[in-house]
């Protein structure tokens, strides 16, 4: 592959990376196949920036950060260094840094696909330069690669460094390329998995071969028009939605709730919907009022005969993790993403 750095010195890409047999890869370019994520105007998002400023400010801003978004190649380079181009990093005292700002990476051999290990972000990583990192293997083989983007930073390029002379060819297709489409909160979006493919949409990605697009909006899900305008059109295998904990008010998740699911059901008659509410064991007052309001959405479905419709509560979602499943009696940890991967994981292999 002719690399344009050969032919333009202007595009050559200062590193650091101490290897002499080096090569730069724009994931942008053929053979690499980018999947939840898109380029526009100078960065990845994951939904128009028209769309998403018309919804509001928050998903304007977090419609940057690169929640779900991956890169998949298959290759035989004995190392993967990647070179990222950053415009903004989350760092917050309940998240790693590894889950907001870090890349990882999946290899995919004889069929099952595992994580192999993270490109860990400097502590001090800066939004400007953004950082490099590199993964070496064991033996130079051919791997089918995933690199999952960063839950809660911006990116506004990302290279691939392989060795000079190896190999690089496009992936095998996802077994289910039509996306899961996920709707909600900061849980949604990853907060606060320890590393990307810990996010129970990657976990259920992974066990599934299926494709996906997260659209879960920190503090900013919250139902509006325009969201739902956008979701309704997509192409979608299966939705799932829970903005339980950005509604506002039990009046905004009742007024919203169910208009959001009719909305969505009137544009994909036959698409099957999880519902979900927010992932947590022990419930307050309010939040079992809120679960009933939820509850009344899937009934009144189920009553109207829609055959399509499922239900996942937060005691089930969290069966597995129970109290000891969050940070802050809020976002998932790691065991709390596991257990909610495994609840919608079951549901998904009765439906797809």
């Amino acid at each position: 592959m002719k690399n344009i750095a050969d032919i333009d010195t202007n595009f050559k890409i200062e590193s650091k990376i101490e290897k002499d047999d080096i090569r730069f890869y724009n994931v942008k370019s053929e053979p690499f196949k980018i999947y939840g994520i898109y380029w526009e105007d100078g960065m990845f998002r994951r939904l128009p920036e028209m769309i998403a400023k018309s919804v509001s400010d928050g998903v304007h801003f977090l419609s940057t950060n690169t929640a779900g978004g991956r890169v998949r190649f298959k290759t035989d380079s004995p190392y993967i260094a990647i070179n990222a181009k950053m415009n903004n990093i989350g760092k917050m005292p309940h998240f790693a840094l590894t889950g907001s700002a870090g890349f990882d990476i999946y290899v995919k051999e004889n069929g099952v696909e595992q994580y192999y290990k993270t490109f860990m972000p400097p502590f001090d990583v800066d939004i400007i330069d953004g950082y490099e990192s590199i993964i070496y293997f064991d033996t130079p083989k051919m791997r089918v690669i995933t690199i999952n983007f960063p839950t809660y930073s911006g990116v506004n390029e990302l290279y691939i460094v392989l060795q000079e002379n190896a190999d690089i060819l496009e992936p095998s297709p996802y077994k289910t390329q039509t996306p899961i489409v996920y709707y909600g909160s900061s849980i949604t979006q990853g907060g606060c998995c320890s590393r990307p493919g810990n996010a129970y949409e990657s976990i259920i990605s992974q066990k599934l071969d299926c494709d996906y697009l997260n659209l879960g909006f920190s503090g900013s899900a919250k139902a509006e028009k325009e969201m739902i305008e956008y979701i309704k059109n997509l192409e979608m295998s299966v939705f799932v939605y829970d903005y339980d904990h950005n509604a506002p008010s039990t009046e905004h998740l009742q007024q919203t709730h169910e208009t959001m699911f009719k909305e969505i059901r009137n544009s994909h008659p036959d698409l099957p919907i999880i519902i979900m509410s927010r992932p947590k064991y022990t419930l307050t007052e309010e939040e079992k009022e809120r679960l009933e309001i939820i509850k009344t959405t899937y009934n009144n479905a189920v009553m109207s005969g829609d055959k399509n419709v499922y239900m996942l509560d937060g005691k089930t979602l969290m069966y597995k993790a129970q109290n000891s499943g969050t940070v802050d009696d809020c976002h998932p940890n790691d065991l709390g993403f596991a257990s909610m991967a495994d609840s919608v994981y079951d549901l998904l292999v009765k439906i797809i």
